[in-house]
């Protein structure tokens, strides 16, 4: 929708109704826009994308914010309506946040277990099975080792992945993982690799695994 400098804007912050911390706002011609995503400097490719994502193929009103140091993409929301549709947000954060902290174990694991030069494989193969599902912010490998590195604390910088893509993801993350260690044991038990979330969040992303069809890969 828009491409924008930082002069064009005016970006503050409001106390989210849902939760402790104030949450970043960007104001443009009277609307409202909240923070969705941030790259940096260096990834404009990437941020891009993810703008046009939202844009052309969501049809979502979006900024892209162009600065010295960083790209952001901001969301248009009604500031009435954020109480109610910031839930269903929230959960589905809690979810991408979940199959990130699995990424990094599994990483952990093959690392530990079968040596830095597999590790490295690793990074390639499973950045090359998303780039084929398409998954935003995760489809190279320099996302792939950006969401390696990622702080569980740091979550607007989390893809911004639908239930669709989280399924794929762990579909995708469980046949690598099989490949590279030659059976499930890696998958089990799921809550000792998740000792990073706070328990709310870890019990309400394993009551969603235990419903969801990835319940027999991850248990």
């Amino acid at each position: 929708m828009f491409i924008l400098k930082r002069q064009d804007v005016e970006i503050s912050s409001i106390q989210h109704p849902k939760r402790e911390q104030p949450m970043p706002v960007l104001h443009y011609q009277g609307q409202t826009f909240r923070l969705i995503s941030v790259f940096k400097a260096s990834q404009e490719e990437e941020a891009r994308a993810l703008w046009r994502e939202l844009t052309d193929n969501r049809g979502k009103a979006c900024v892209l914010l162009e600065e010295p140091d960083r790209f952001t993409v901001w969301g248009k929301i009604r500031l009435e309506q954020l109480g109610s549709d910031t839930d269903e947000h929230s959960k589905t954060a809690i979810f991408v946040l979940g199959c990130i902290l699995l990424l990094q174990a599994v990483h952990i694991d093959i690392e530990d277990f079968l040596g830095a030069k597999q590790a490295s494989l690793f990074e390639k193969d499973i950045a090359e099975v998303l780039r084929q599902k398409q998954l935003p912010q995760a489809s190279s490998l320099e996302a792939v080792k950006s969401l390696l590195k990622l702080d569980p604390l740091e979550t607007a910088s989390l893809p911004p992945w639908q239930e669709n893509h989280i399924v794929i993801f762990l579909q995708e993350l469980h046949k690598l993982g099989k490949t590279y260690f030659g059976n499930a044991n890696f998958a089990h038990p799921v809550v000792d690799r998740l000792q990073d979330m706070p328990e709310a969040e870890r019990s309400l992303f394993i009551s969603w695994l235990i419903q969801s069809p990835m319940s027999k890969l991850w248990q």
